[in-house]
């Protein structure tokens, strides 16, 4: 019998993707090596030379799914117009994304592992650095806002970039509860009734 090595027909970036739907769809402690070999393709020495240990390959799924399926965050609130309509346009994206058929429900990085056994602490502090990125995009849009006028210099940045991330975080975790598109859009727009008027 020939030894088990790795498929002539195995391409790092397609079992990478693979295993990052598996974890997205299941966690981090939920999913073992067995389930992702399979899910891969590939053998268990195969994923070791080729992705590290079970914890190097999750990081390494979530930063797929930062550059890829979750990178509209940013991309969104980067783009042009005033800062409201650029949240207002992140949660109505959020709440397609979030649904979508072809991928599993809710946002991989805020579902990936919400709670964790003491041992793996390290991860997840990894992990909300991670978050802290698309934090800063919020912070980052606000301060912006606030220097062209559009927010009252008052505004308490650090507070209305924790709601709108916990609102965003809140419709992901909906939305794996099976939530449906047109709830979740109502969210993202009620929450934005709290946004500060300009004084003029």
């Amino acid at each position: 019998m020939a030894a088990r090595g790795r498929p002539r027909n195995f391409e790092k970036d397609v079992a990478l993707e693979t295993a990052m739907m598996t974890f997205w769809q299941r966690g981090f402690e939920e999913t073992g090596v067995d389930e992702l070999v399979r899910a891969m393709g590939i053998s268990t020495s195969s994923l070791y030379s080729t992705f590290g240990d079970k914890e190097t390959l999750f990081l390494s799924a979530l930063d797929l799914y930062q550059s890829t399926r979750g990178h509209y965050i940013e991309a969104v609130l980067e783009g042009a117009g005033s800062a409201r309509e650029a949240f207002q346009s992140l949660f109505e994206i959020a709440a397609f994304e979030l649904t979508r058929r072809d991928q599993p429900k809710g946002c991989m990085l805020a579902l990936a592992m919400p709670t964790c056994s003491p041992d793996l602490e390290p991860l997840r502090s990894k992990l909300n650095r991670k978050r802290a990125l698309s934090r800063g995009a919020f912070v980052k849009r606000l301060k912006a806002a606030i220097e062209s006028k559009e927010l009252p210099i008052s505004t308490d940045i650090d507070t209305l970039a924790d709601f709108l991330m916990t609102t965003l975080q809140g419709m992901s975790l909906q939305a794996r509860s099976g939530m449906p598109r047109g709830k979740l859009l109502q969210v993202g727009r009620f929450a934005l009734q709290i946004w500060p008027a300009q004084v003029l």
